[in-house]
């Protein structure tokens, strides 16, 4: 009797628990609430996932304010907003699954590093520049936020000018000069823990994720090298420019804890068809939200009418 009293409690909790809430953070020209984009994952989601809770965020009081904030000002301190206010959402108090495209997949990742209140249980990103990339990402045709901000960084992408106003000069790595990337970047080489001393809490905080989905398109002008969506990184070798995660000293030294998820079956290098940002449907649905974001919970487990 006790054991049957158990099973439907502990069924019964299932239920209540229901689907882990999922987070969104869009990339850079993007806003939270665009309904050809952030507005149209939610709703695939919905369409799938009926109860899941989700959350697009924004930076600023407007649209127009995300938006900006896409282009121009400090990482870090856009970090710190976000963790206030995710950590003020109830509906995410018991941790939530991030997805996030392109720039906002490696904003995630910091968020986790830094912050993780409350914790993210799978993390999936889009053609997200983990490895820094090597050239400024390109502009859509009439886009003059984005051509201001290629402008700005023509001054020099590690001045202290740029450093603290131009978002995509803060993950900007340069092959040819890596002295100056380490000693100027404000934002990249400190979240990779690549300075002279390693975060321990970066480390564990990445380690606590369930998984960690890494998706690159094997048609990615936008970023460069478009493996940097896999840690990959370019180097100043012409005979042999592109390092692997598994080459480099951030996974054999396990700097970020990704060696460790990758010997537990914890990390995923996929590949998605297409351009930057042009995610199919069937991909989405088959490849992310099905094994990532859809929780066990969602399908109700069936009550036992006979005592055990």
């Amino acid at each position: 009797m006790i054991l049957w009293i158990s099973i439907v409690v502990a069924c019964l909790l299932k239920e209540a628990i229901g689907q882990t809430p999922i987070v969104l953070w869009h990339g850079m020209g993007d806003d939270c609430c665009n309904p050809k984009s952030m507005g149209a994952i939610t709703e695939i989601i919905h369409s799938h996932i009926p109860d899941a809770f989700v959350h697009s965020i924004r930076i600023g009081e407007s649209e127009s304010d995300d938006r900006n904030a896409g282009f121009f000002g400090v990482l870090n301190d856009q970090l710190e907003d976000v963790c206030e206010q995710l950590a003020s959402i109830p509906e995410l108090a018991n941790g939530f699954h991030a997805l996030g495209f392109s720039q906002g997949g490696l904003f995630l990742r910091a968020y986790i590093q830094r912050c993780n209140r409350p914790n993210v249980r799978n993390l999936i990103t889009f053609g997200s520049p983990h490895g820094g990339v090597s050239d400024i990402p390109n502009c859509s045709a009439g886009d003059f936020k984005c051509a201001l901000m290629r402008s700005m960084v023509r001054r020099g992408v590690y001045t202290s000018y740029v450093q603290h106003r131009v978002i995509q000069a803060q993950y900007f790595k340069d092959p040819n000069n890596f002295k100056g990337y380490l000693e100027q970047n404000i934002f990249l080489p400190d979240i990779n823990n690549q300075g002279e001393s390693q975060n321990a809490t970066y480390r564990s905080n990445l380690q606590s994720l369930g998984q960690f989905v890494m998706i690159r398109f094997d048609q990615d002008t936008m970023i460069v090298p478009r493996e940097a969506a896999w840690f990959w990184t370019l180097t100043d070798d012409e005979q042999d420019p592109l390092r692997r995660l598994q080459e480099q000293a951030l996974y054999k030294e396990d700097w970020l804890g990704l060696r460790q998820l990758d010997e537990n079956g914890q990390l995923h290098f996929l590949t998605a068809p297409g351009k930057h940002m042009e995610i199919a449907q069937d991909f989405f649905v088959d490849e992310v939200l099905k094994p990532y974001l859809m929780d066990q919970a969602v399908t109700k487990p069936k009550l036992l009418h006979q005592p055990v």
